[in-house]
C-alpha cells in the first residue's frame, strides 16, 4: 500500500514584475476577469511605470517550474500620500487558497514603501469574497460608483490607513 505525503500549499513567491512576465499576465486578465481586462498596453506600461509598481506571485506547478499565479497593481500619484490598488487577479485554479491576502499584504508593503500613509481600492459590488477580504483587513467603505464596471455593475470603494514602516 503507497502512503501519500501529506499535501502542503506550494510556497508563494511575490515579487515585482518584469517585461518577461507579460504573456503570463495578459493570461491571467482573460482567465481572472470576464470583463474590464486591463489590455496587453496596459500591463507593458504598468511594469515599467515609476508611478505603478505591478506585484506577481508565483508557485511551482506540479513539474517544478514557477508559474505566473496572480498579481497586483499599484497605482501613485505625485504629491499624494494615497495609492490606489486598481487589480488584484488571482488565477482560477488557485482561488480559496489565501493569495489574495497575501497579495494585498505586499501592496500594502509596496504602498508603505513608498511613503503612502493610505491605500485606496474599488471593488465590484457583487464579489462578496474581495469585500470579506478587504472588510476583514481593515478596509473601510467609503463610496459607491454607480455603473462603474463595464457591465453597470457598482463600485464599492474603501481605504485603510497604513501603519507606519518600522
Amino acid at each position: 500500500m503507497t502512503t501519500l505525503a501529506p499535501s502542503r500549499p506550494p510556497a508563494i513567491q511575490i515579487r515585482a514584475a518584469t517585461r518577461d512576465d507579460l504573456d503570463a499576465l495578459v493570461a491571467l486578465e482573460d482567465a481572472a476577469f470576464a470583463s474590464d481586462r486591463a489590455e496587453r498596453r496596459a500591463i507593458r506600461h504598468a511594469i515599467g511605470s515609476r508611478s505603478m509598481t505591478l506585484l506577481v506571485a508565483l508557485a511551482e506547478d506540479d513539474f517544478g517550474e514557477l508559474v505566473l499565479v496572480g498579481a497586483a497593481t499599484l497605482e501613485r500619484r505625485k504629491g499624494s500620500r494615497r495609492a490606489r490598488l486598481s487589480s488584484i487577479a488571482v488565477a482560477p485554479s488557485r482561488i480559496g487558497l489565501g493569495l489574495g491576502g497575501r497579495l494585498l499584504d505586499a501592496a500594502e508593503e509596496d504602498a508603505r514603501a513608498h511613503d503612502c500613509t493610505h491605500l485606496r481600492l474599488e471593488v465590484r459590488a457583487d464579489n462578496a469574497a474581495g469585500i470579506r477580504l478587504y472588510e476583514r483587513r481593515g478596509y473601510h467603505r467609503f463610496a459607491i460608483k454607480p455603473g462603474y464596471y463595464e457591465d453597470g455593475m457598482e463600485a464599492w470603494r474603501y481605504e485603510k490607513a497604513l501603519a507606519e514602516a518600522g
